[in-house]
């Protein structure tokens, strides 16, 4: 007799950026803002904040979708600081 044992799954290794974009039903316009390094992913600026994921630059608040946006924000904040 011979049995094969293998893997009947496969997982998936690596960083995702998923945005709470779904939850942001009854988020006001003032309370939600878009990552600057990550365009398309919106946030919630509360919660980022309490994160430890908010900047300032140049009088200027963003708001970062995840640790590595803000890891590549803080090397060279000039390319994703937008005047708003």
């Amino acid at each position: 007799m011979c049995h094969h044992h293998g893997p009947d799954h496969h997982e998936e290794h690596g960083h995702r950026h998923e945005t709470a974009v779904g939850h942001l039903t009854g988020a006001s316009g003032e309370e939600v803002a878009e990552c600057p390094v990550m365009s398309g992913n919106m946030v919630i600026k509360t919660e980022t904040e309490a994160a430890g994921l908010s900047r300032d630059n140049a009088g200027q608040r963003y708001w970062l979708c995840c640790a590595t946006c803000g890891a590549l924000f803080d090397a060279d904040p000039t390319t994703y600081a937008h005047a708003g």
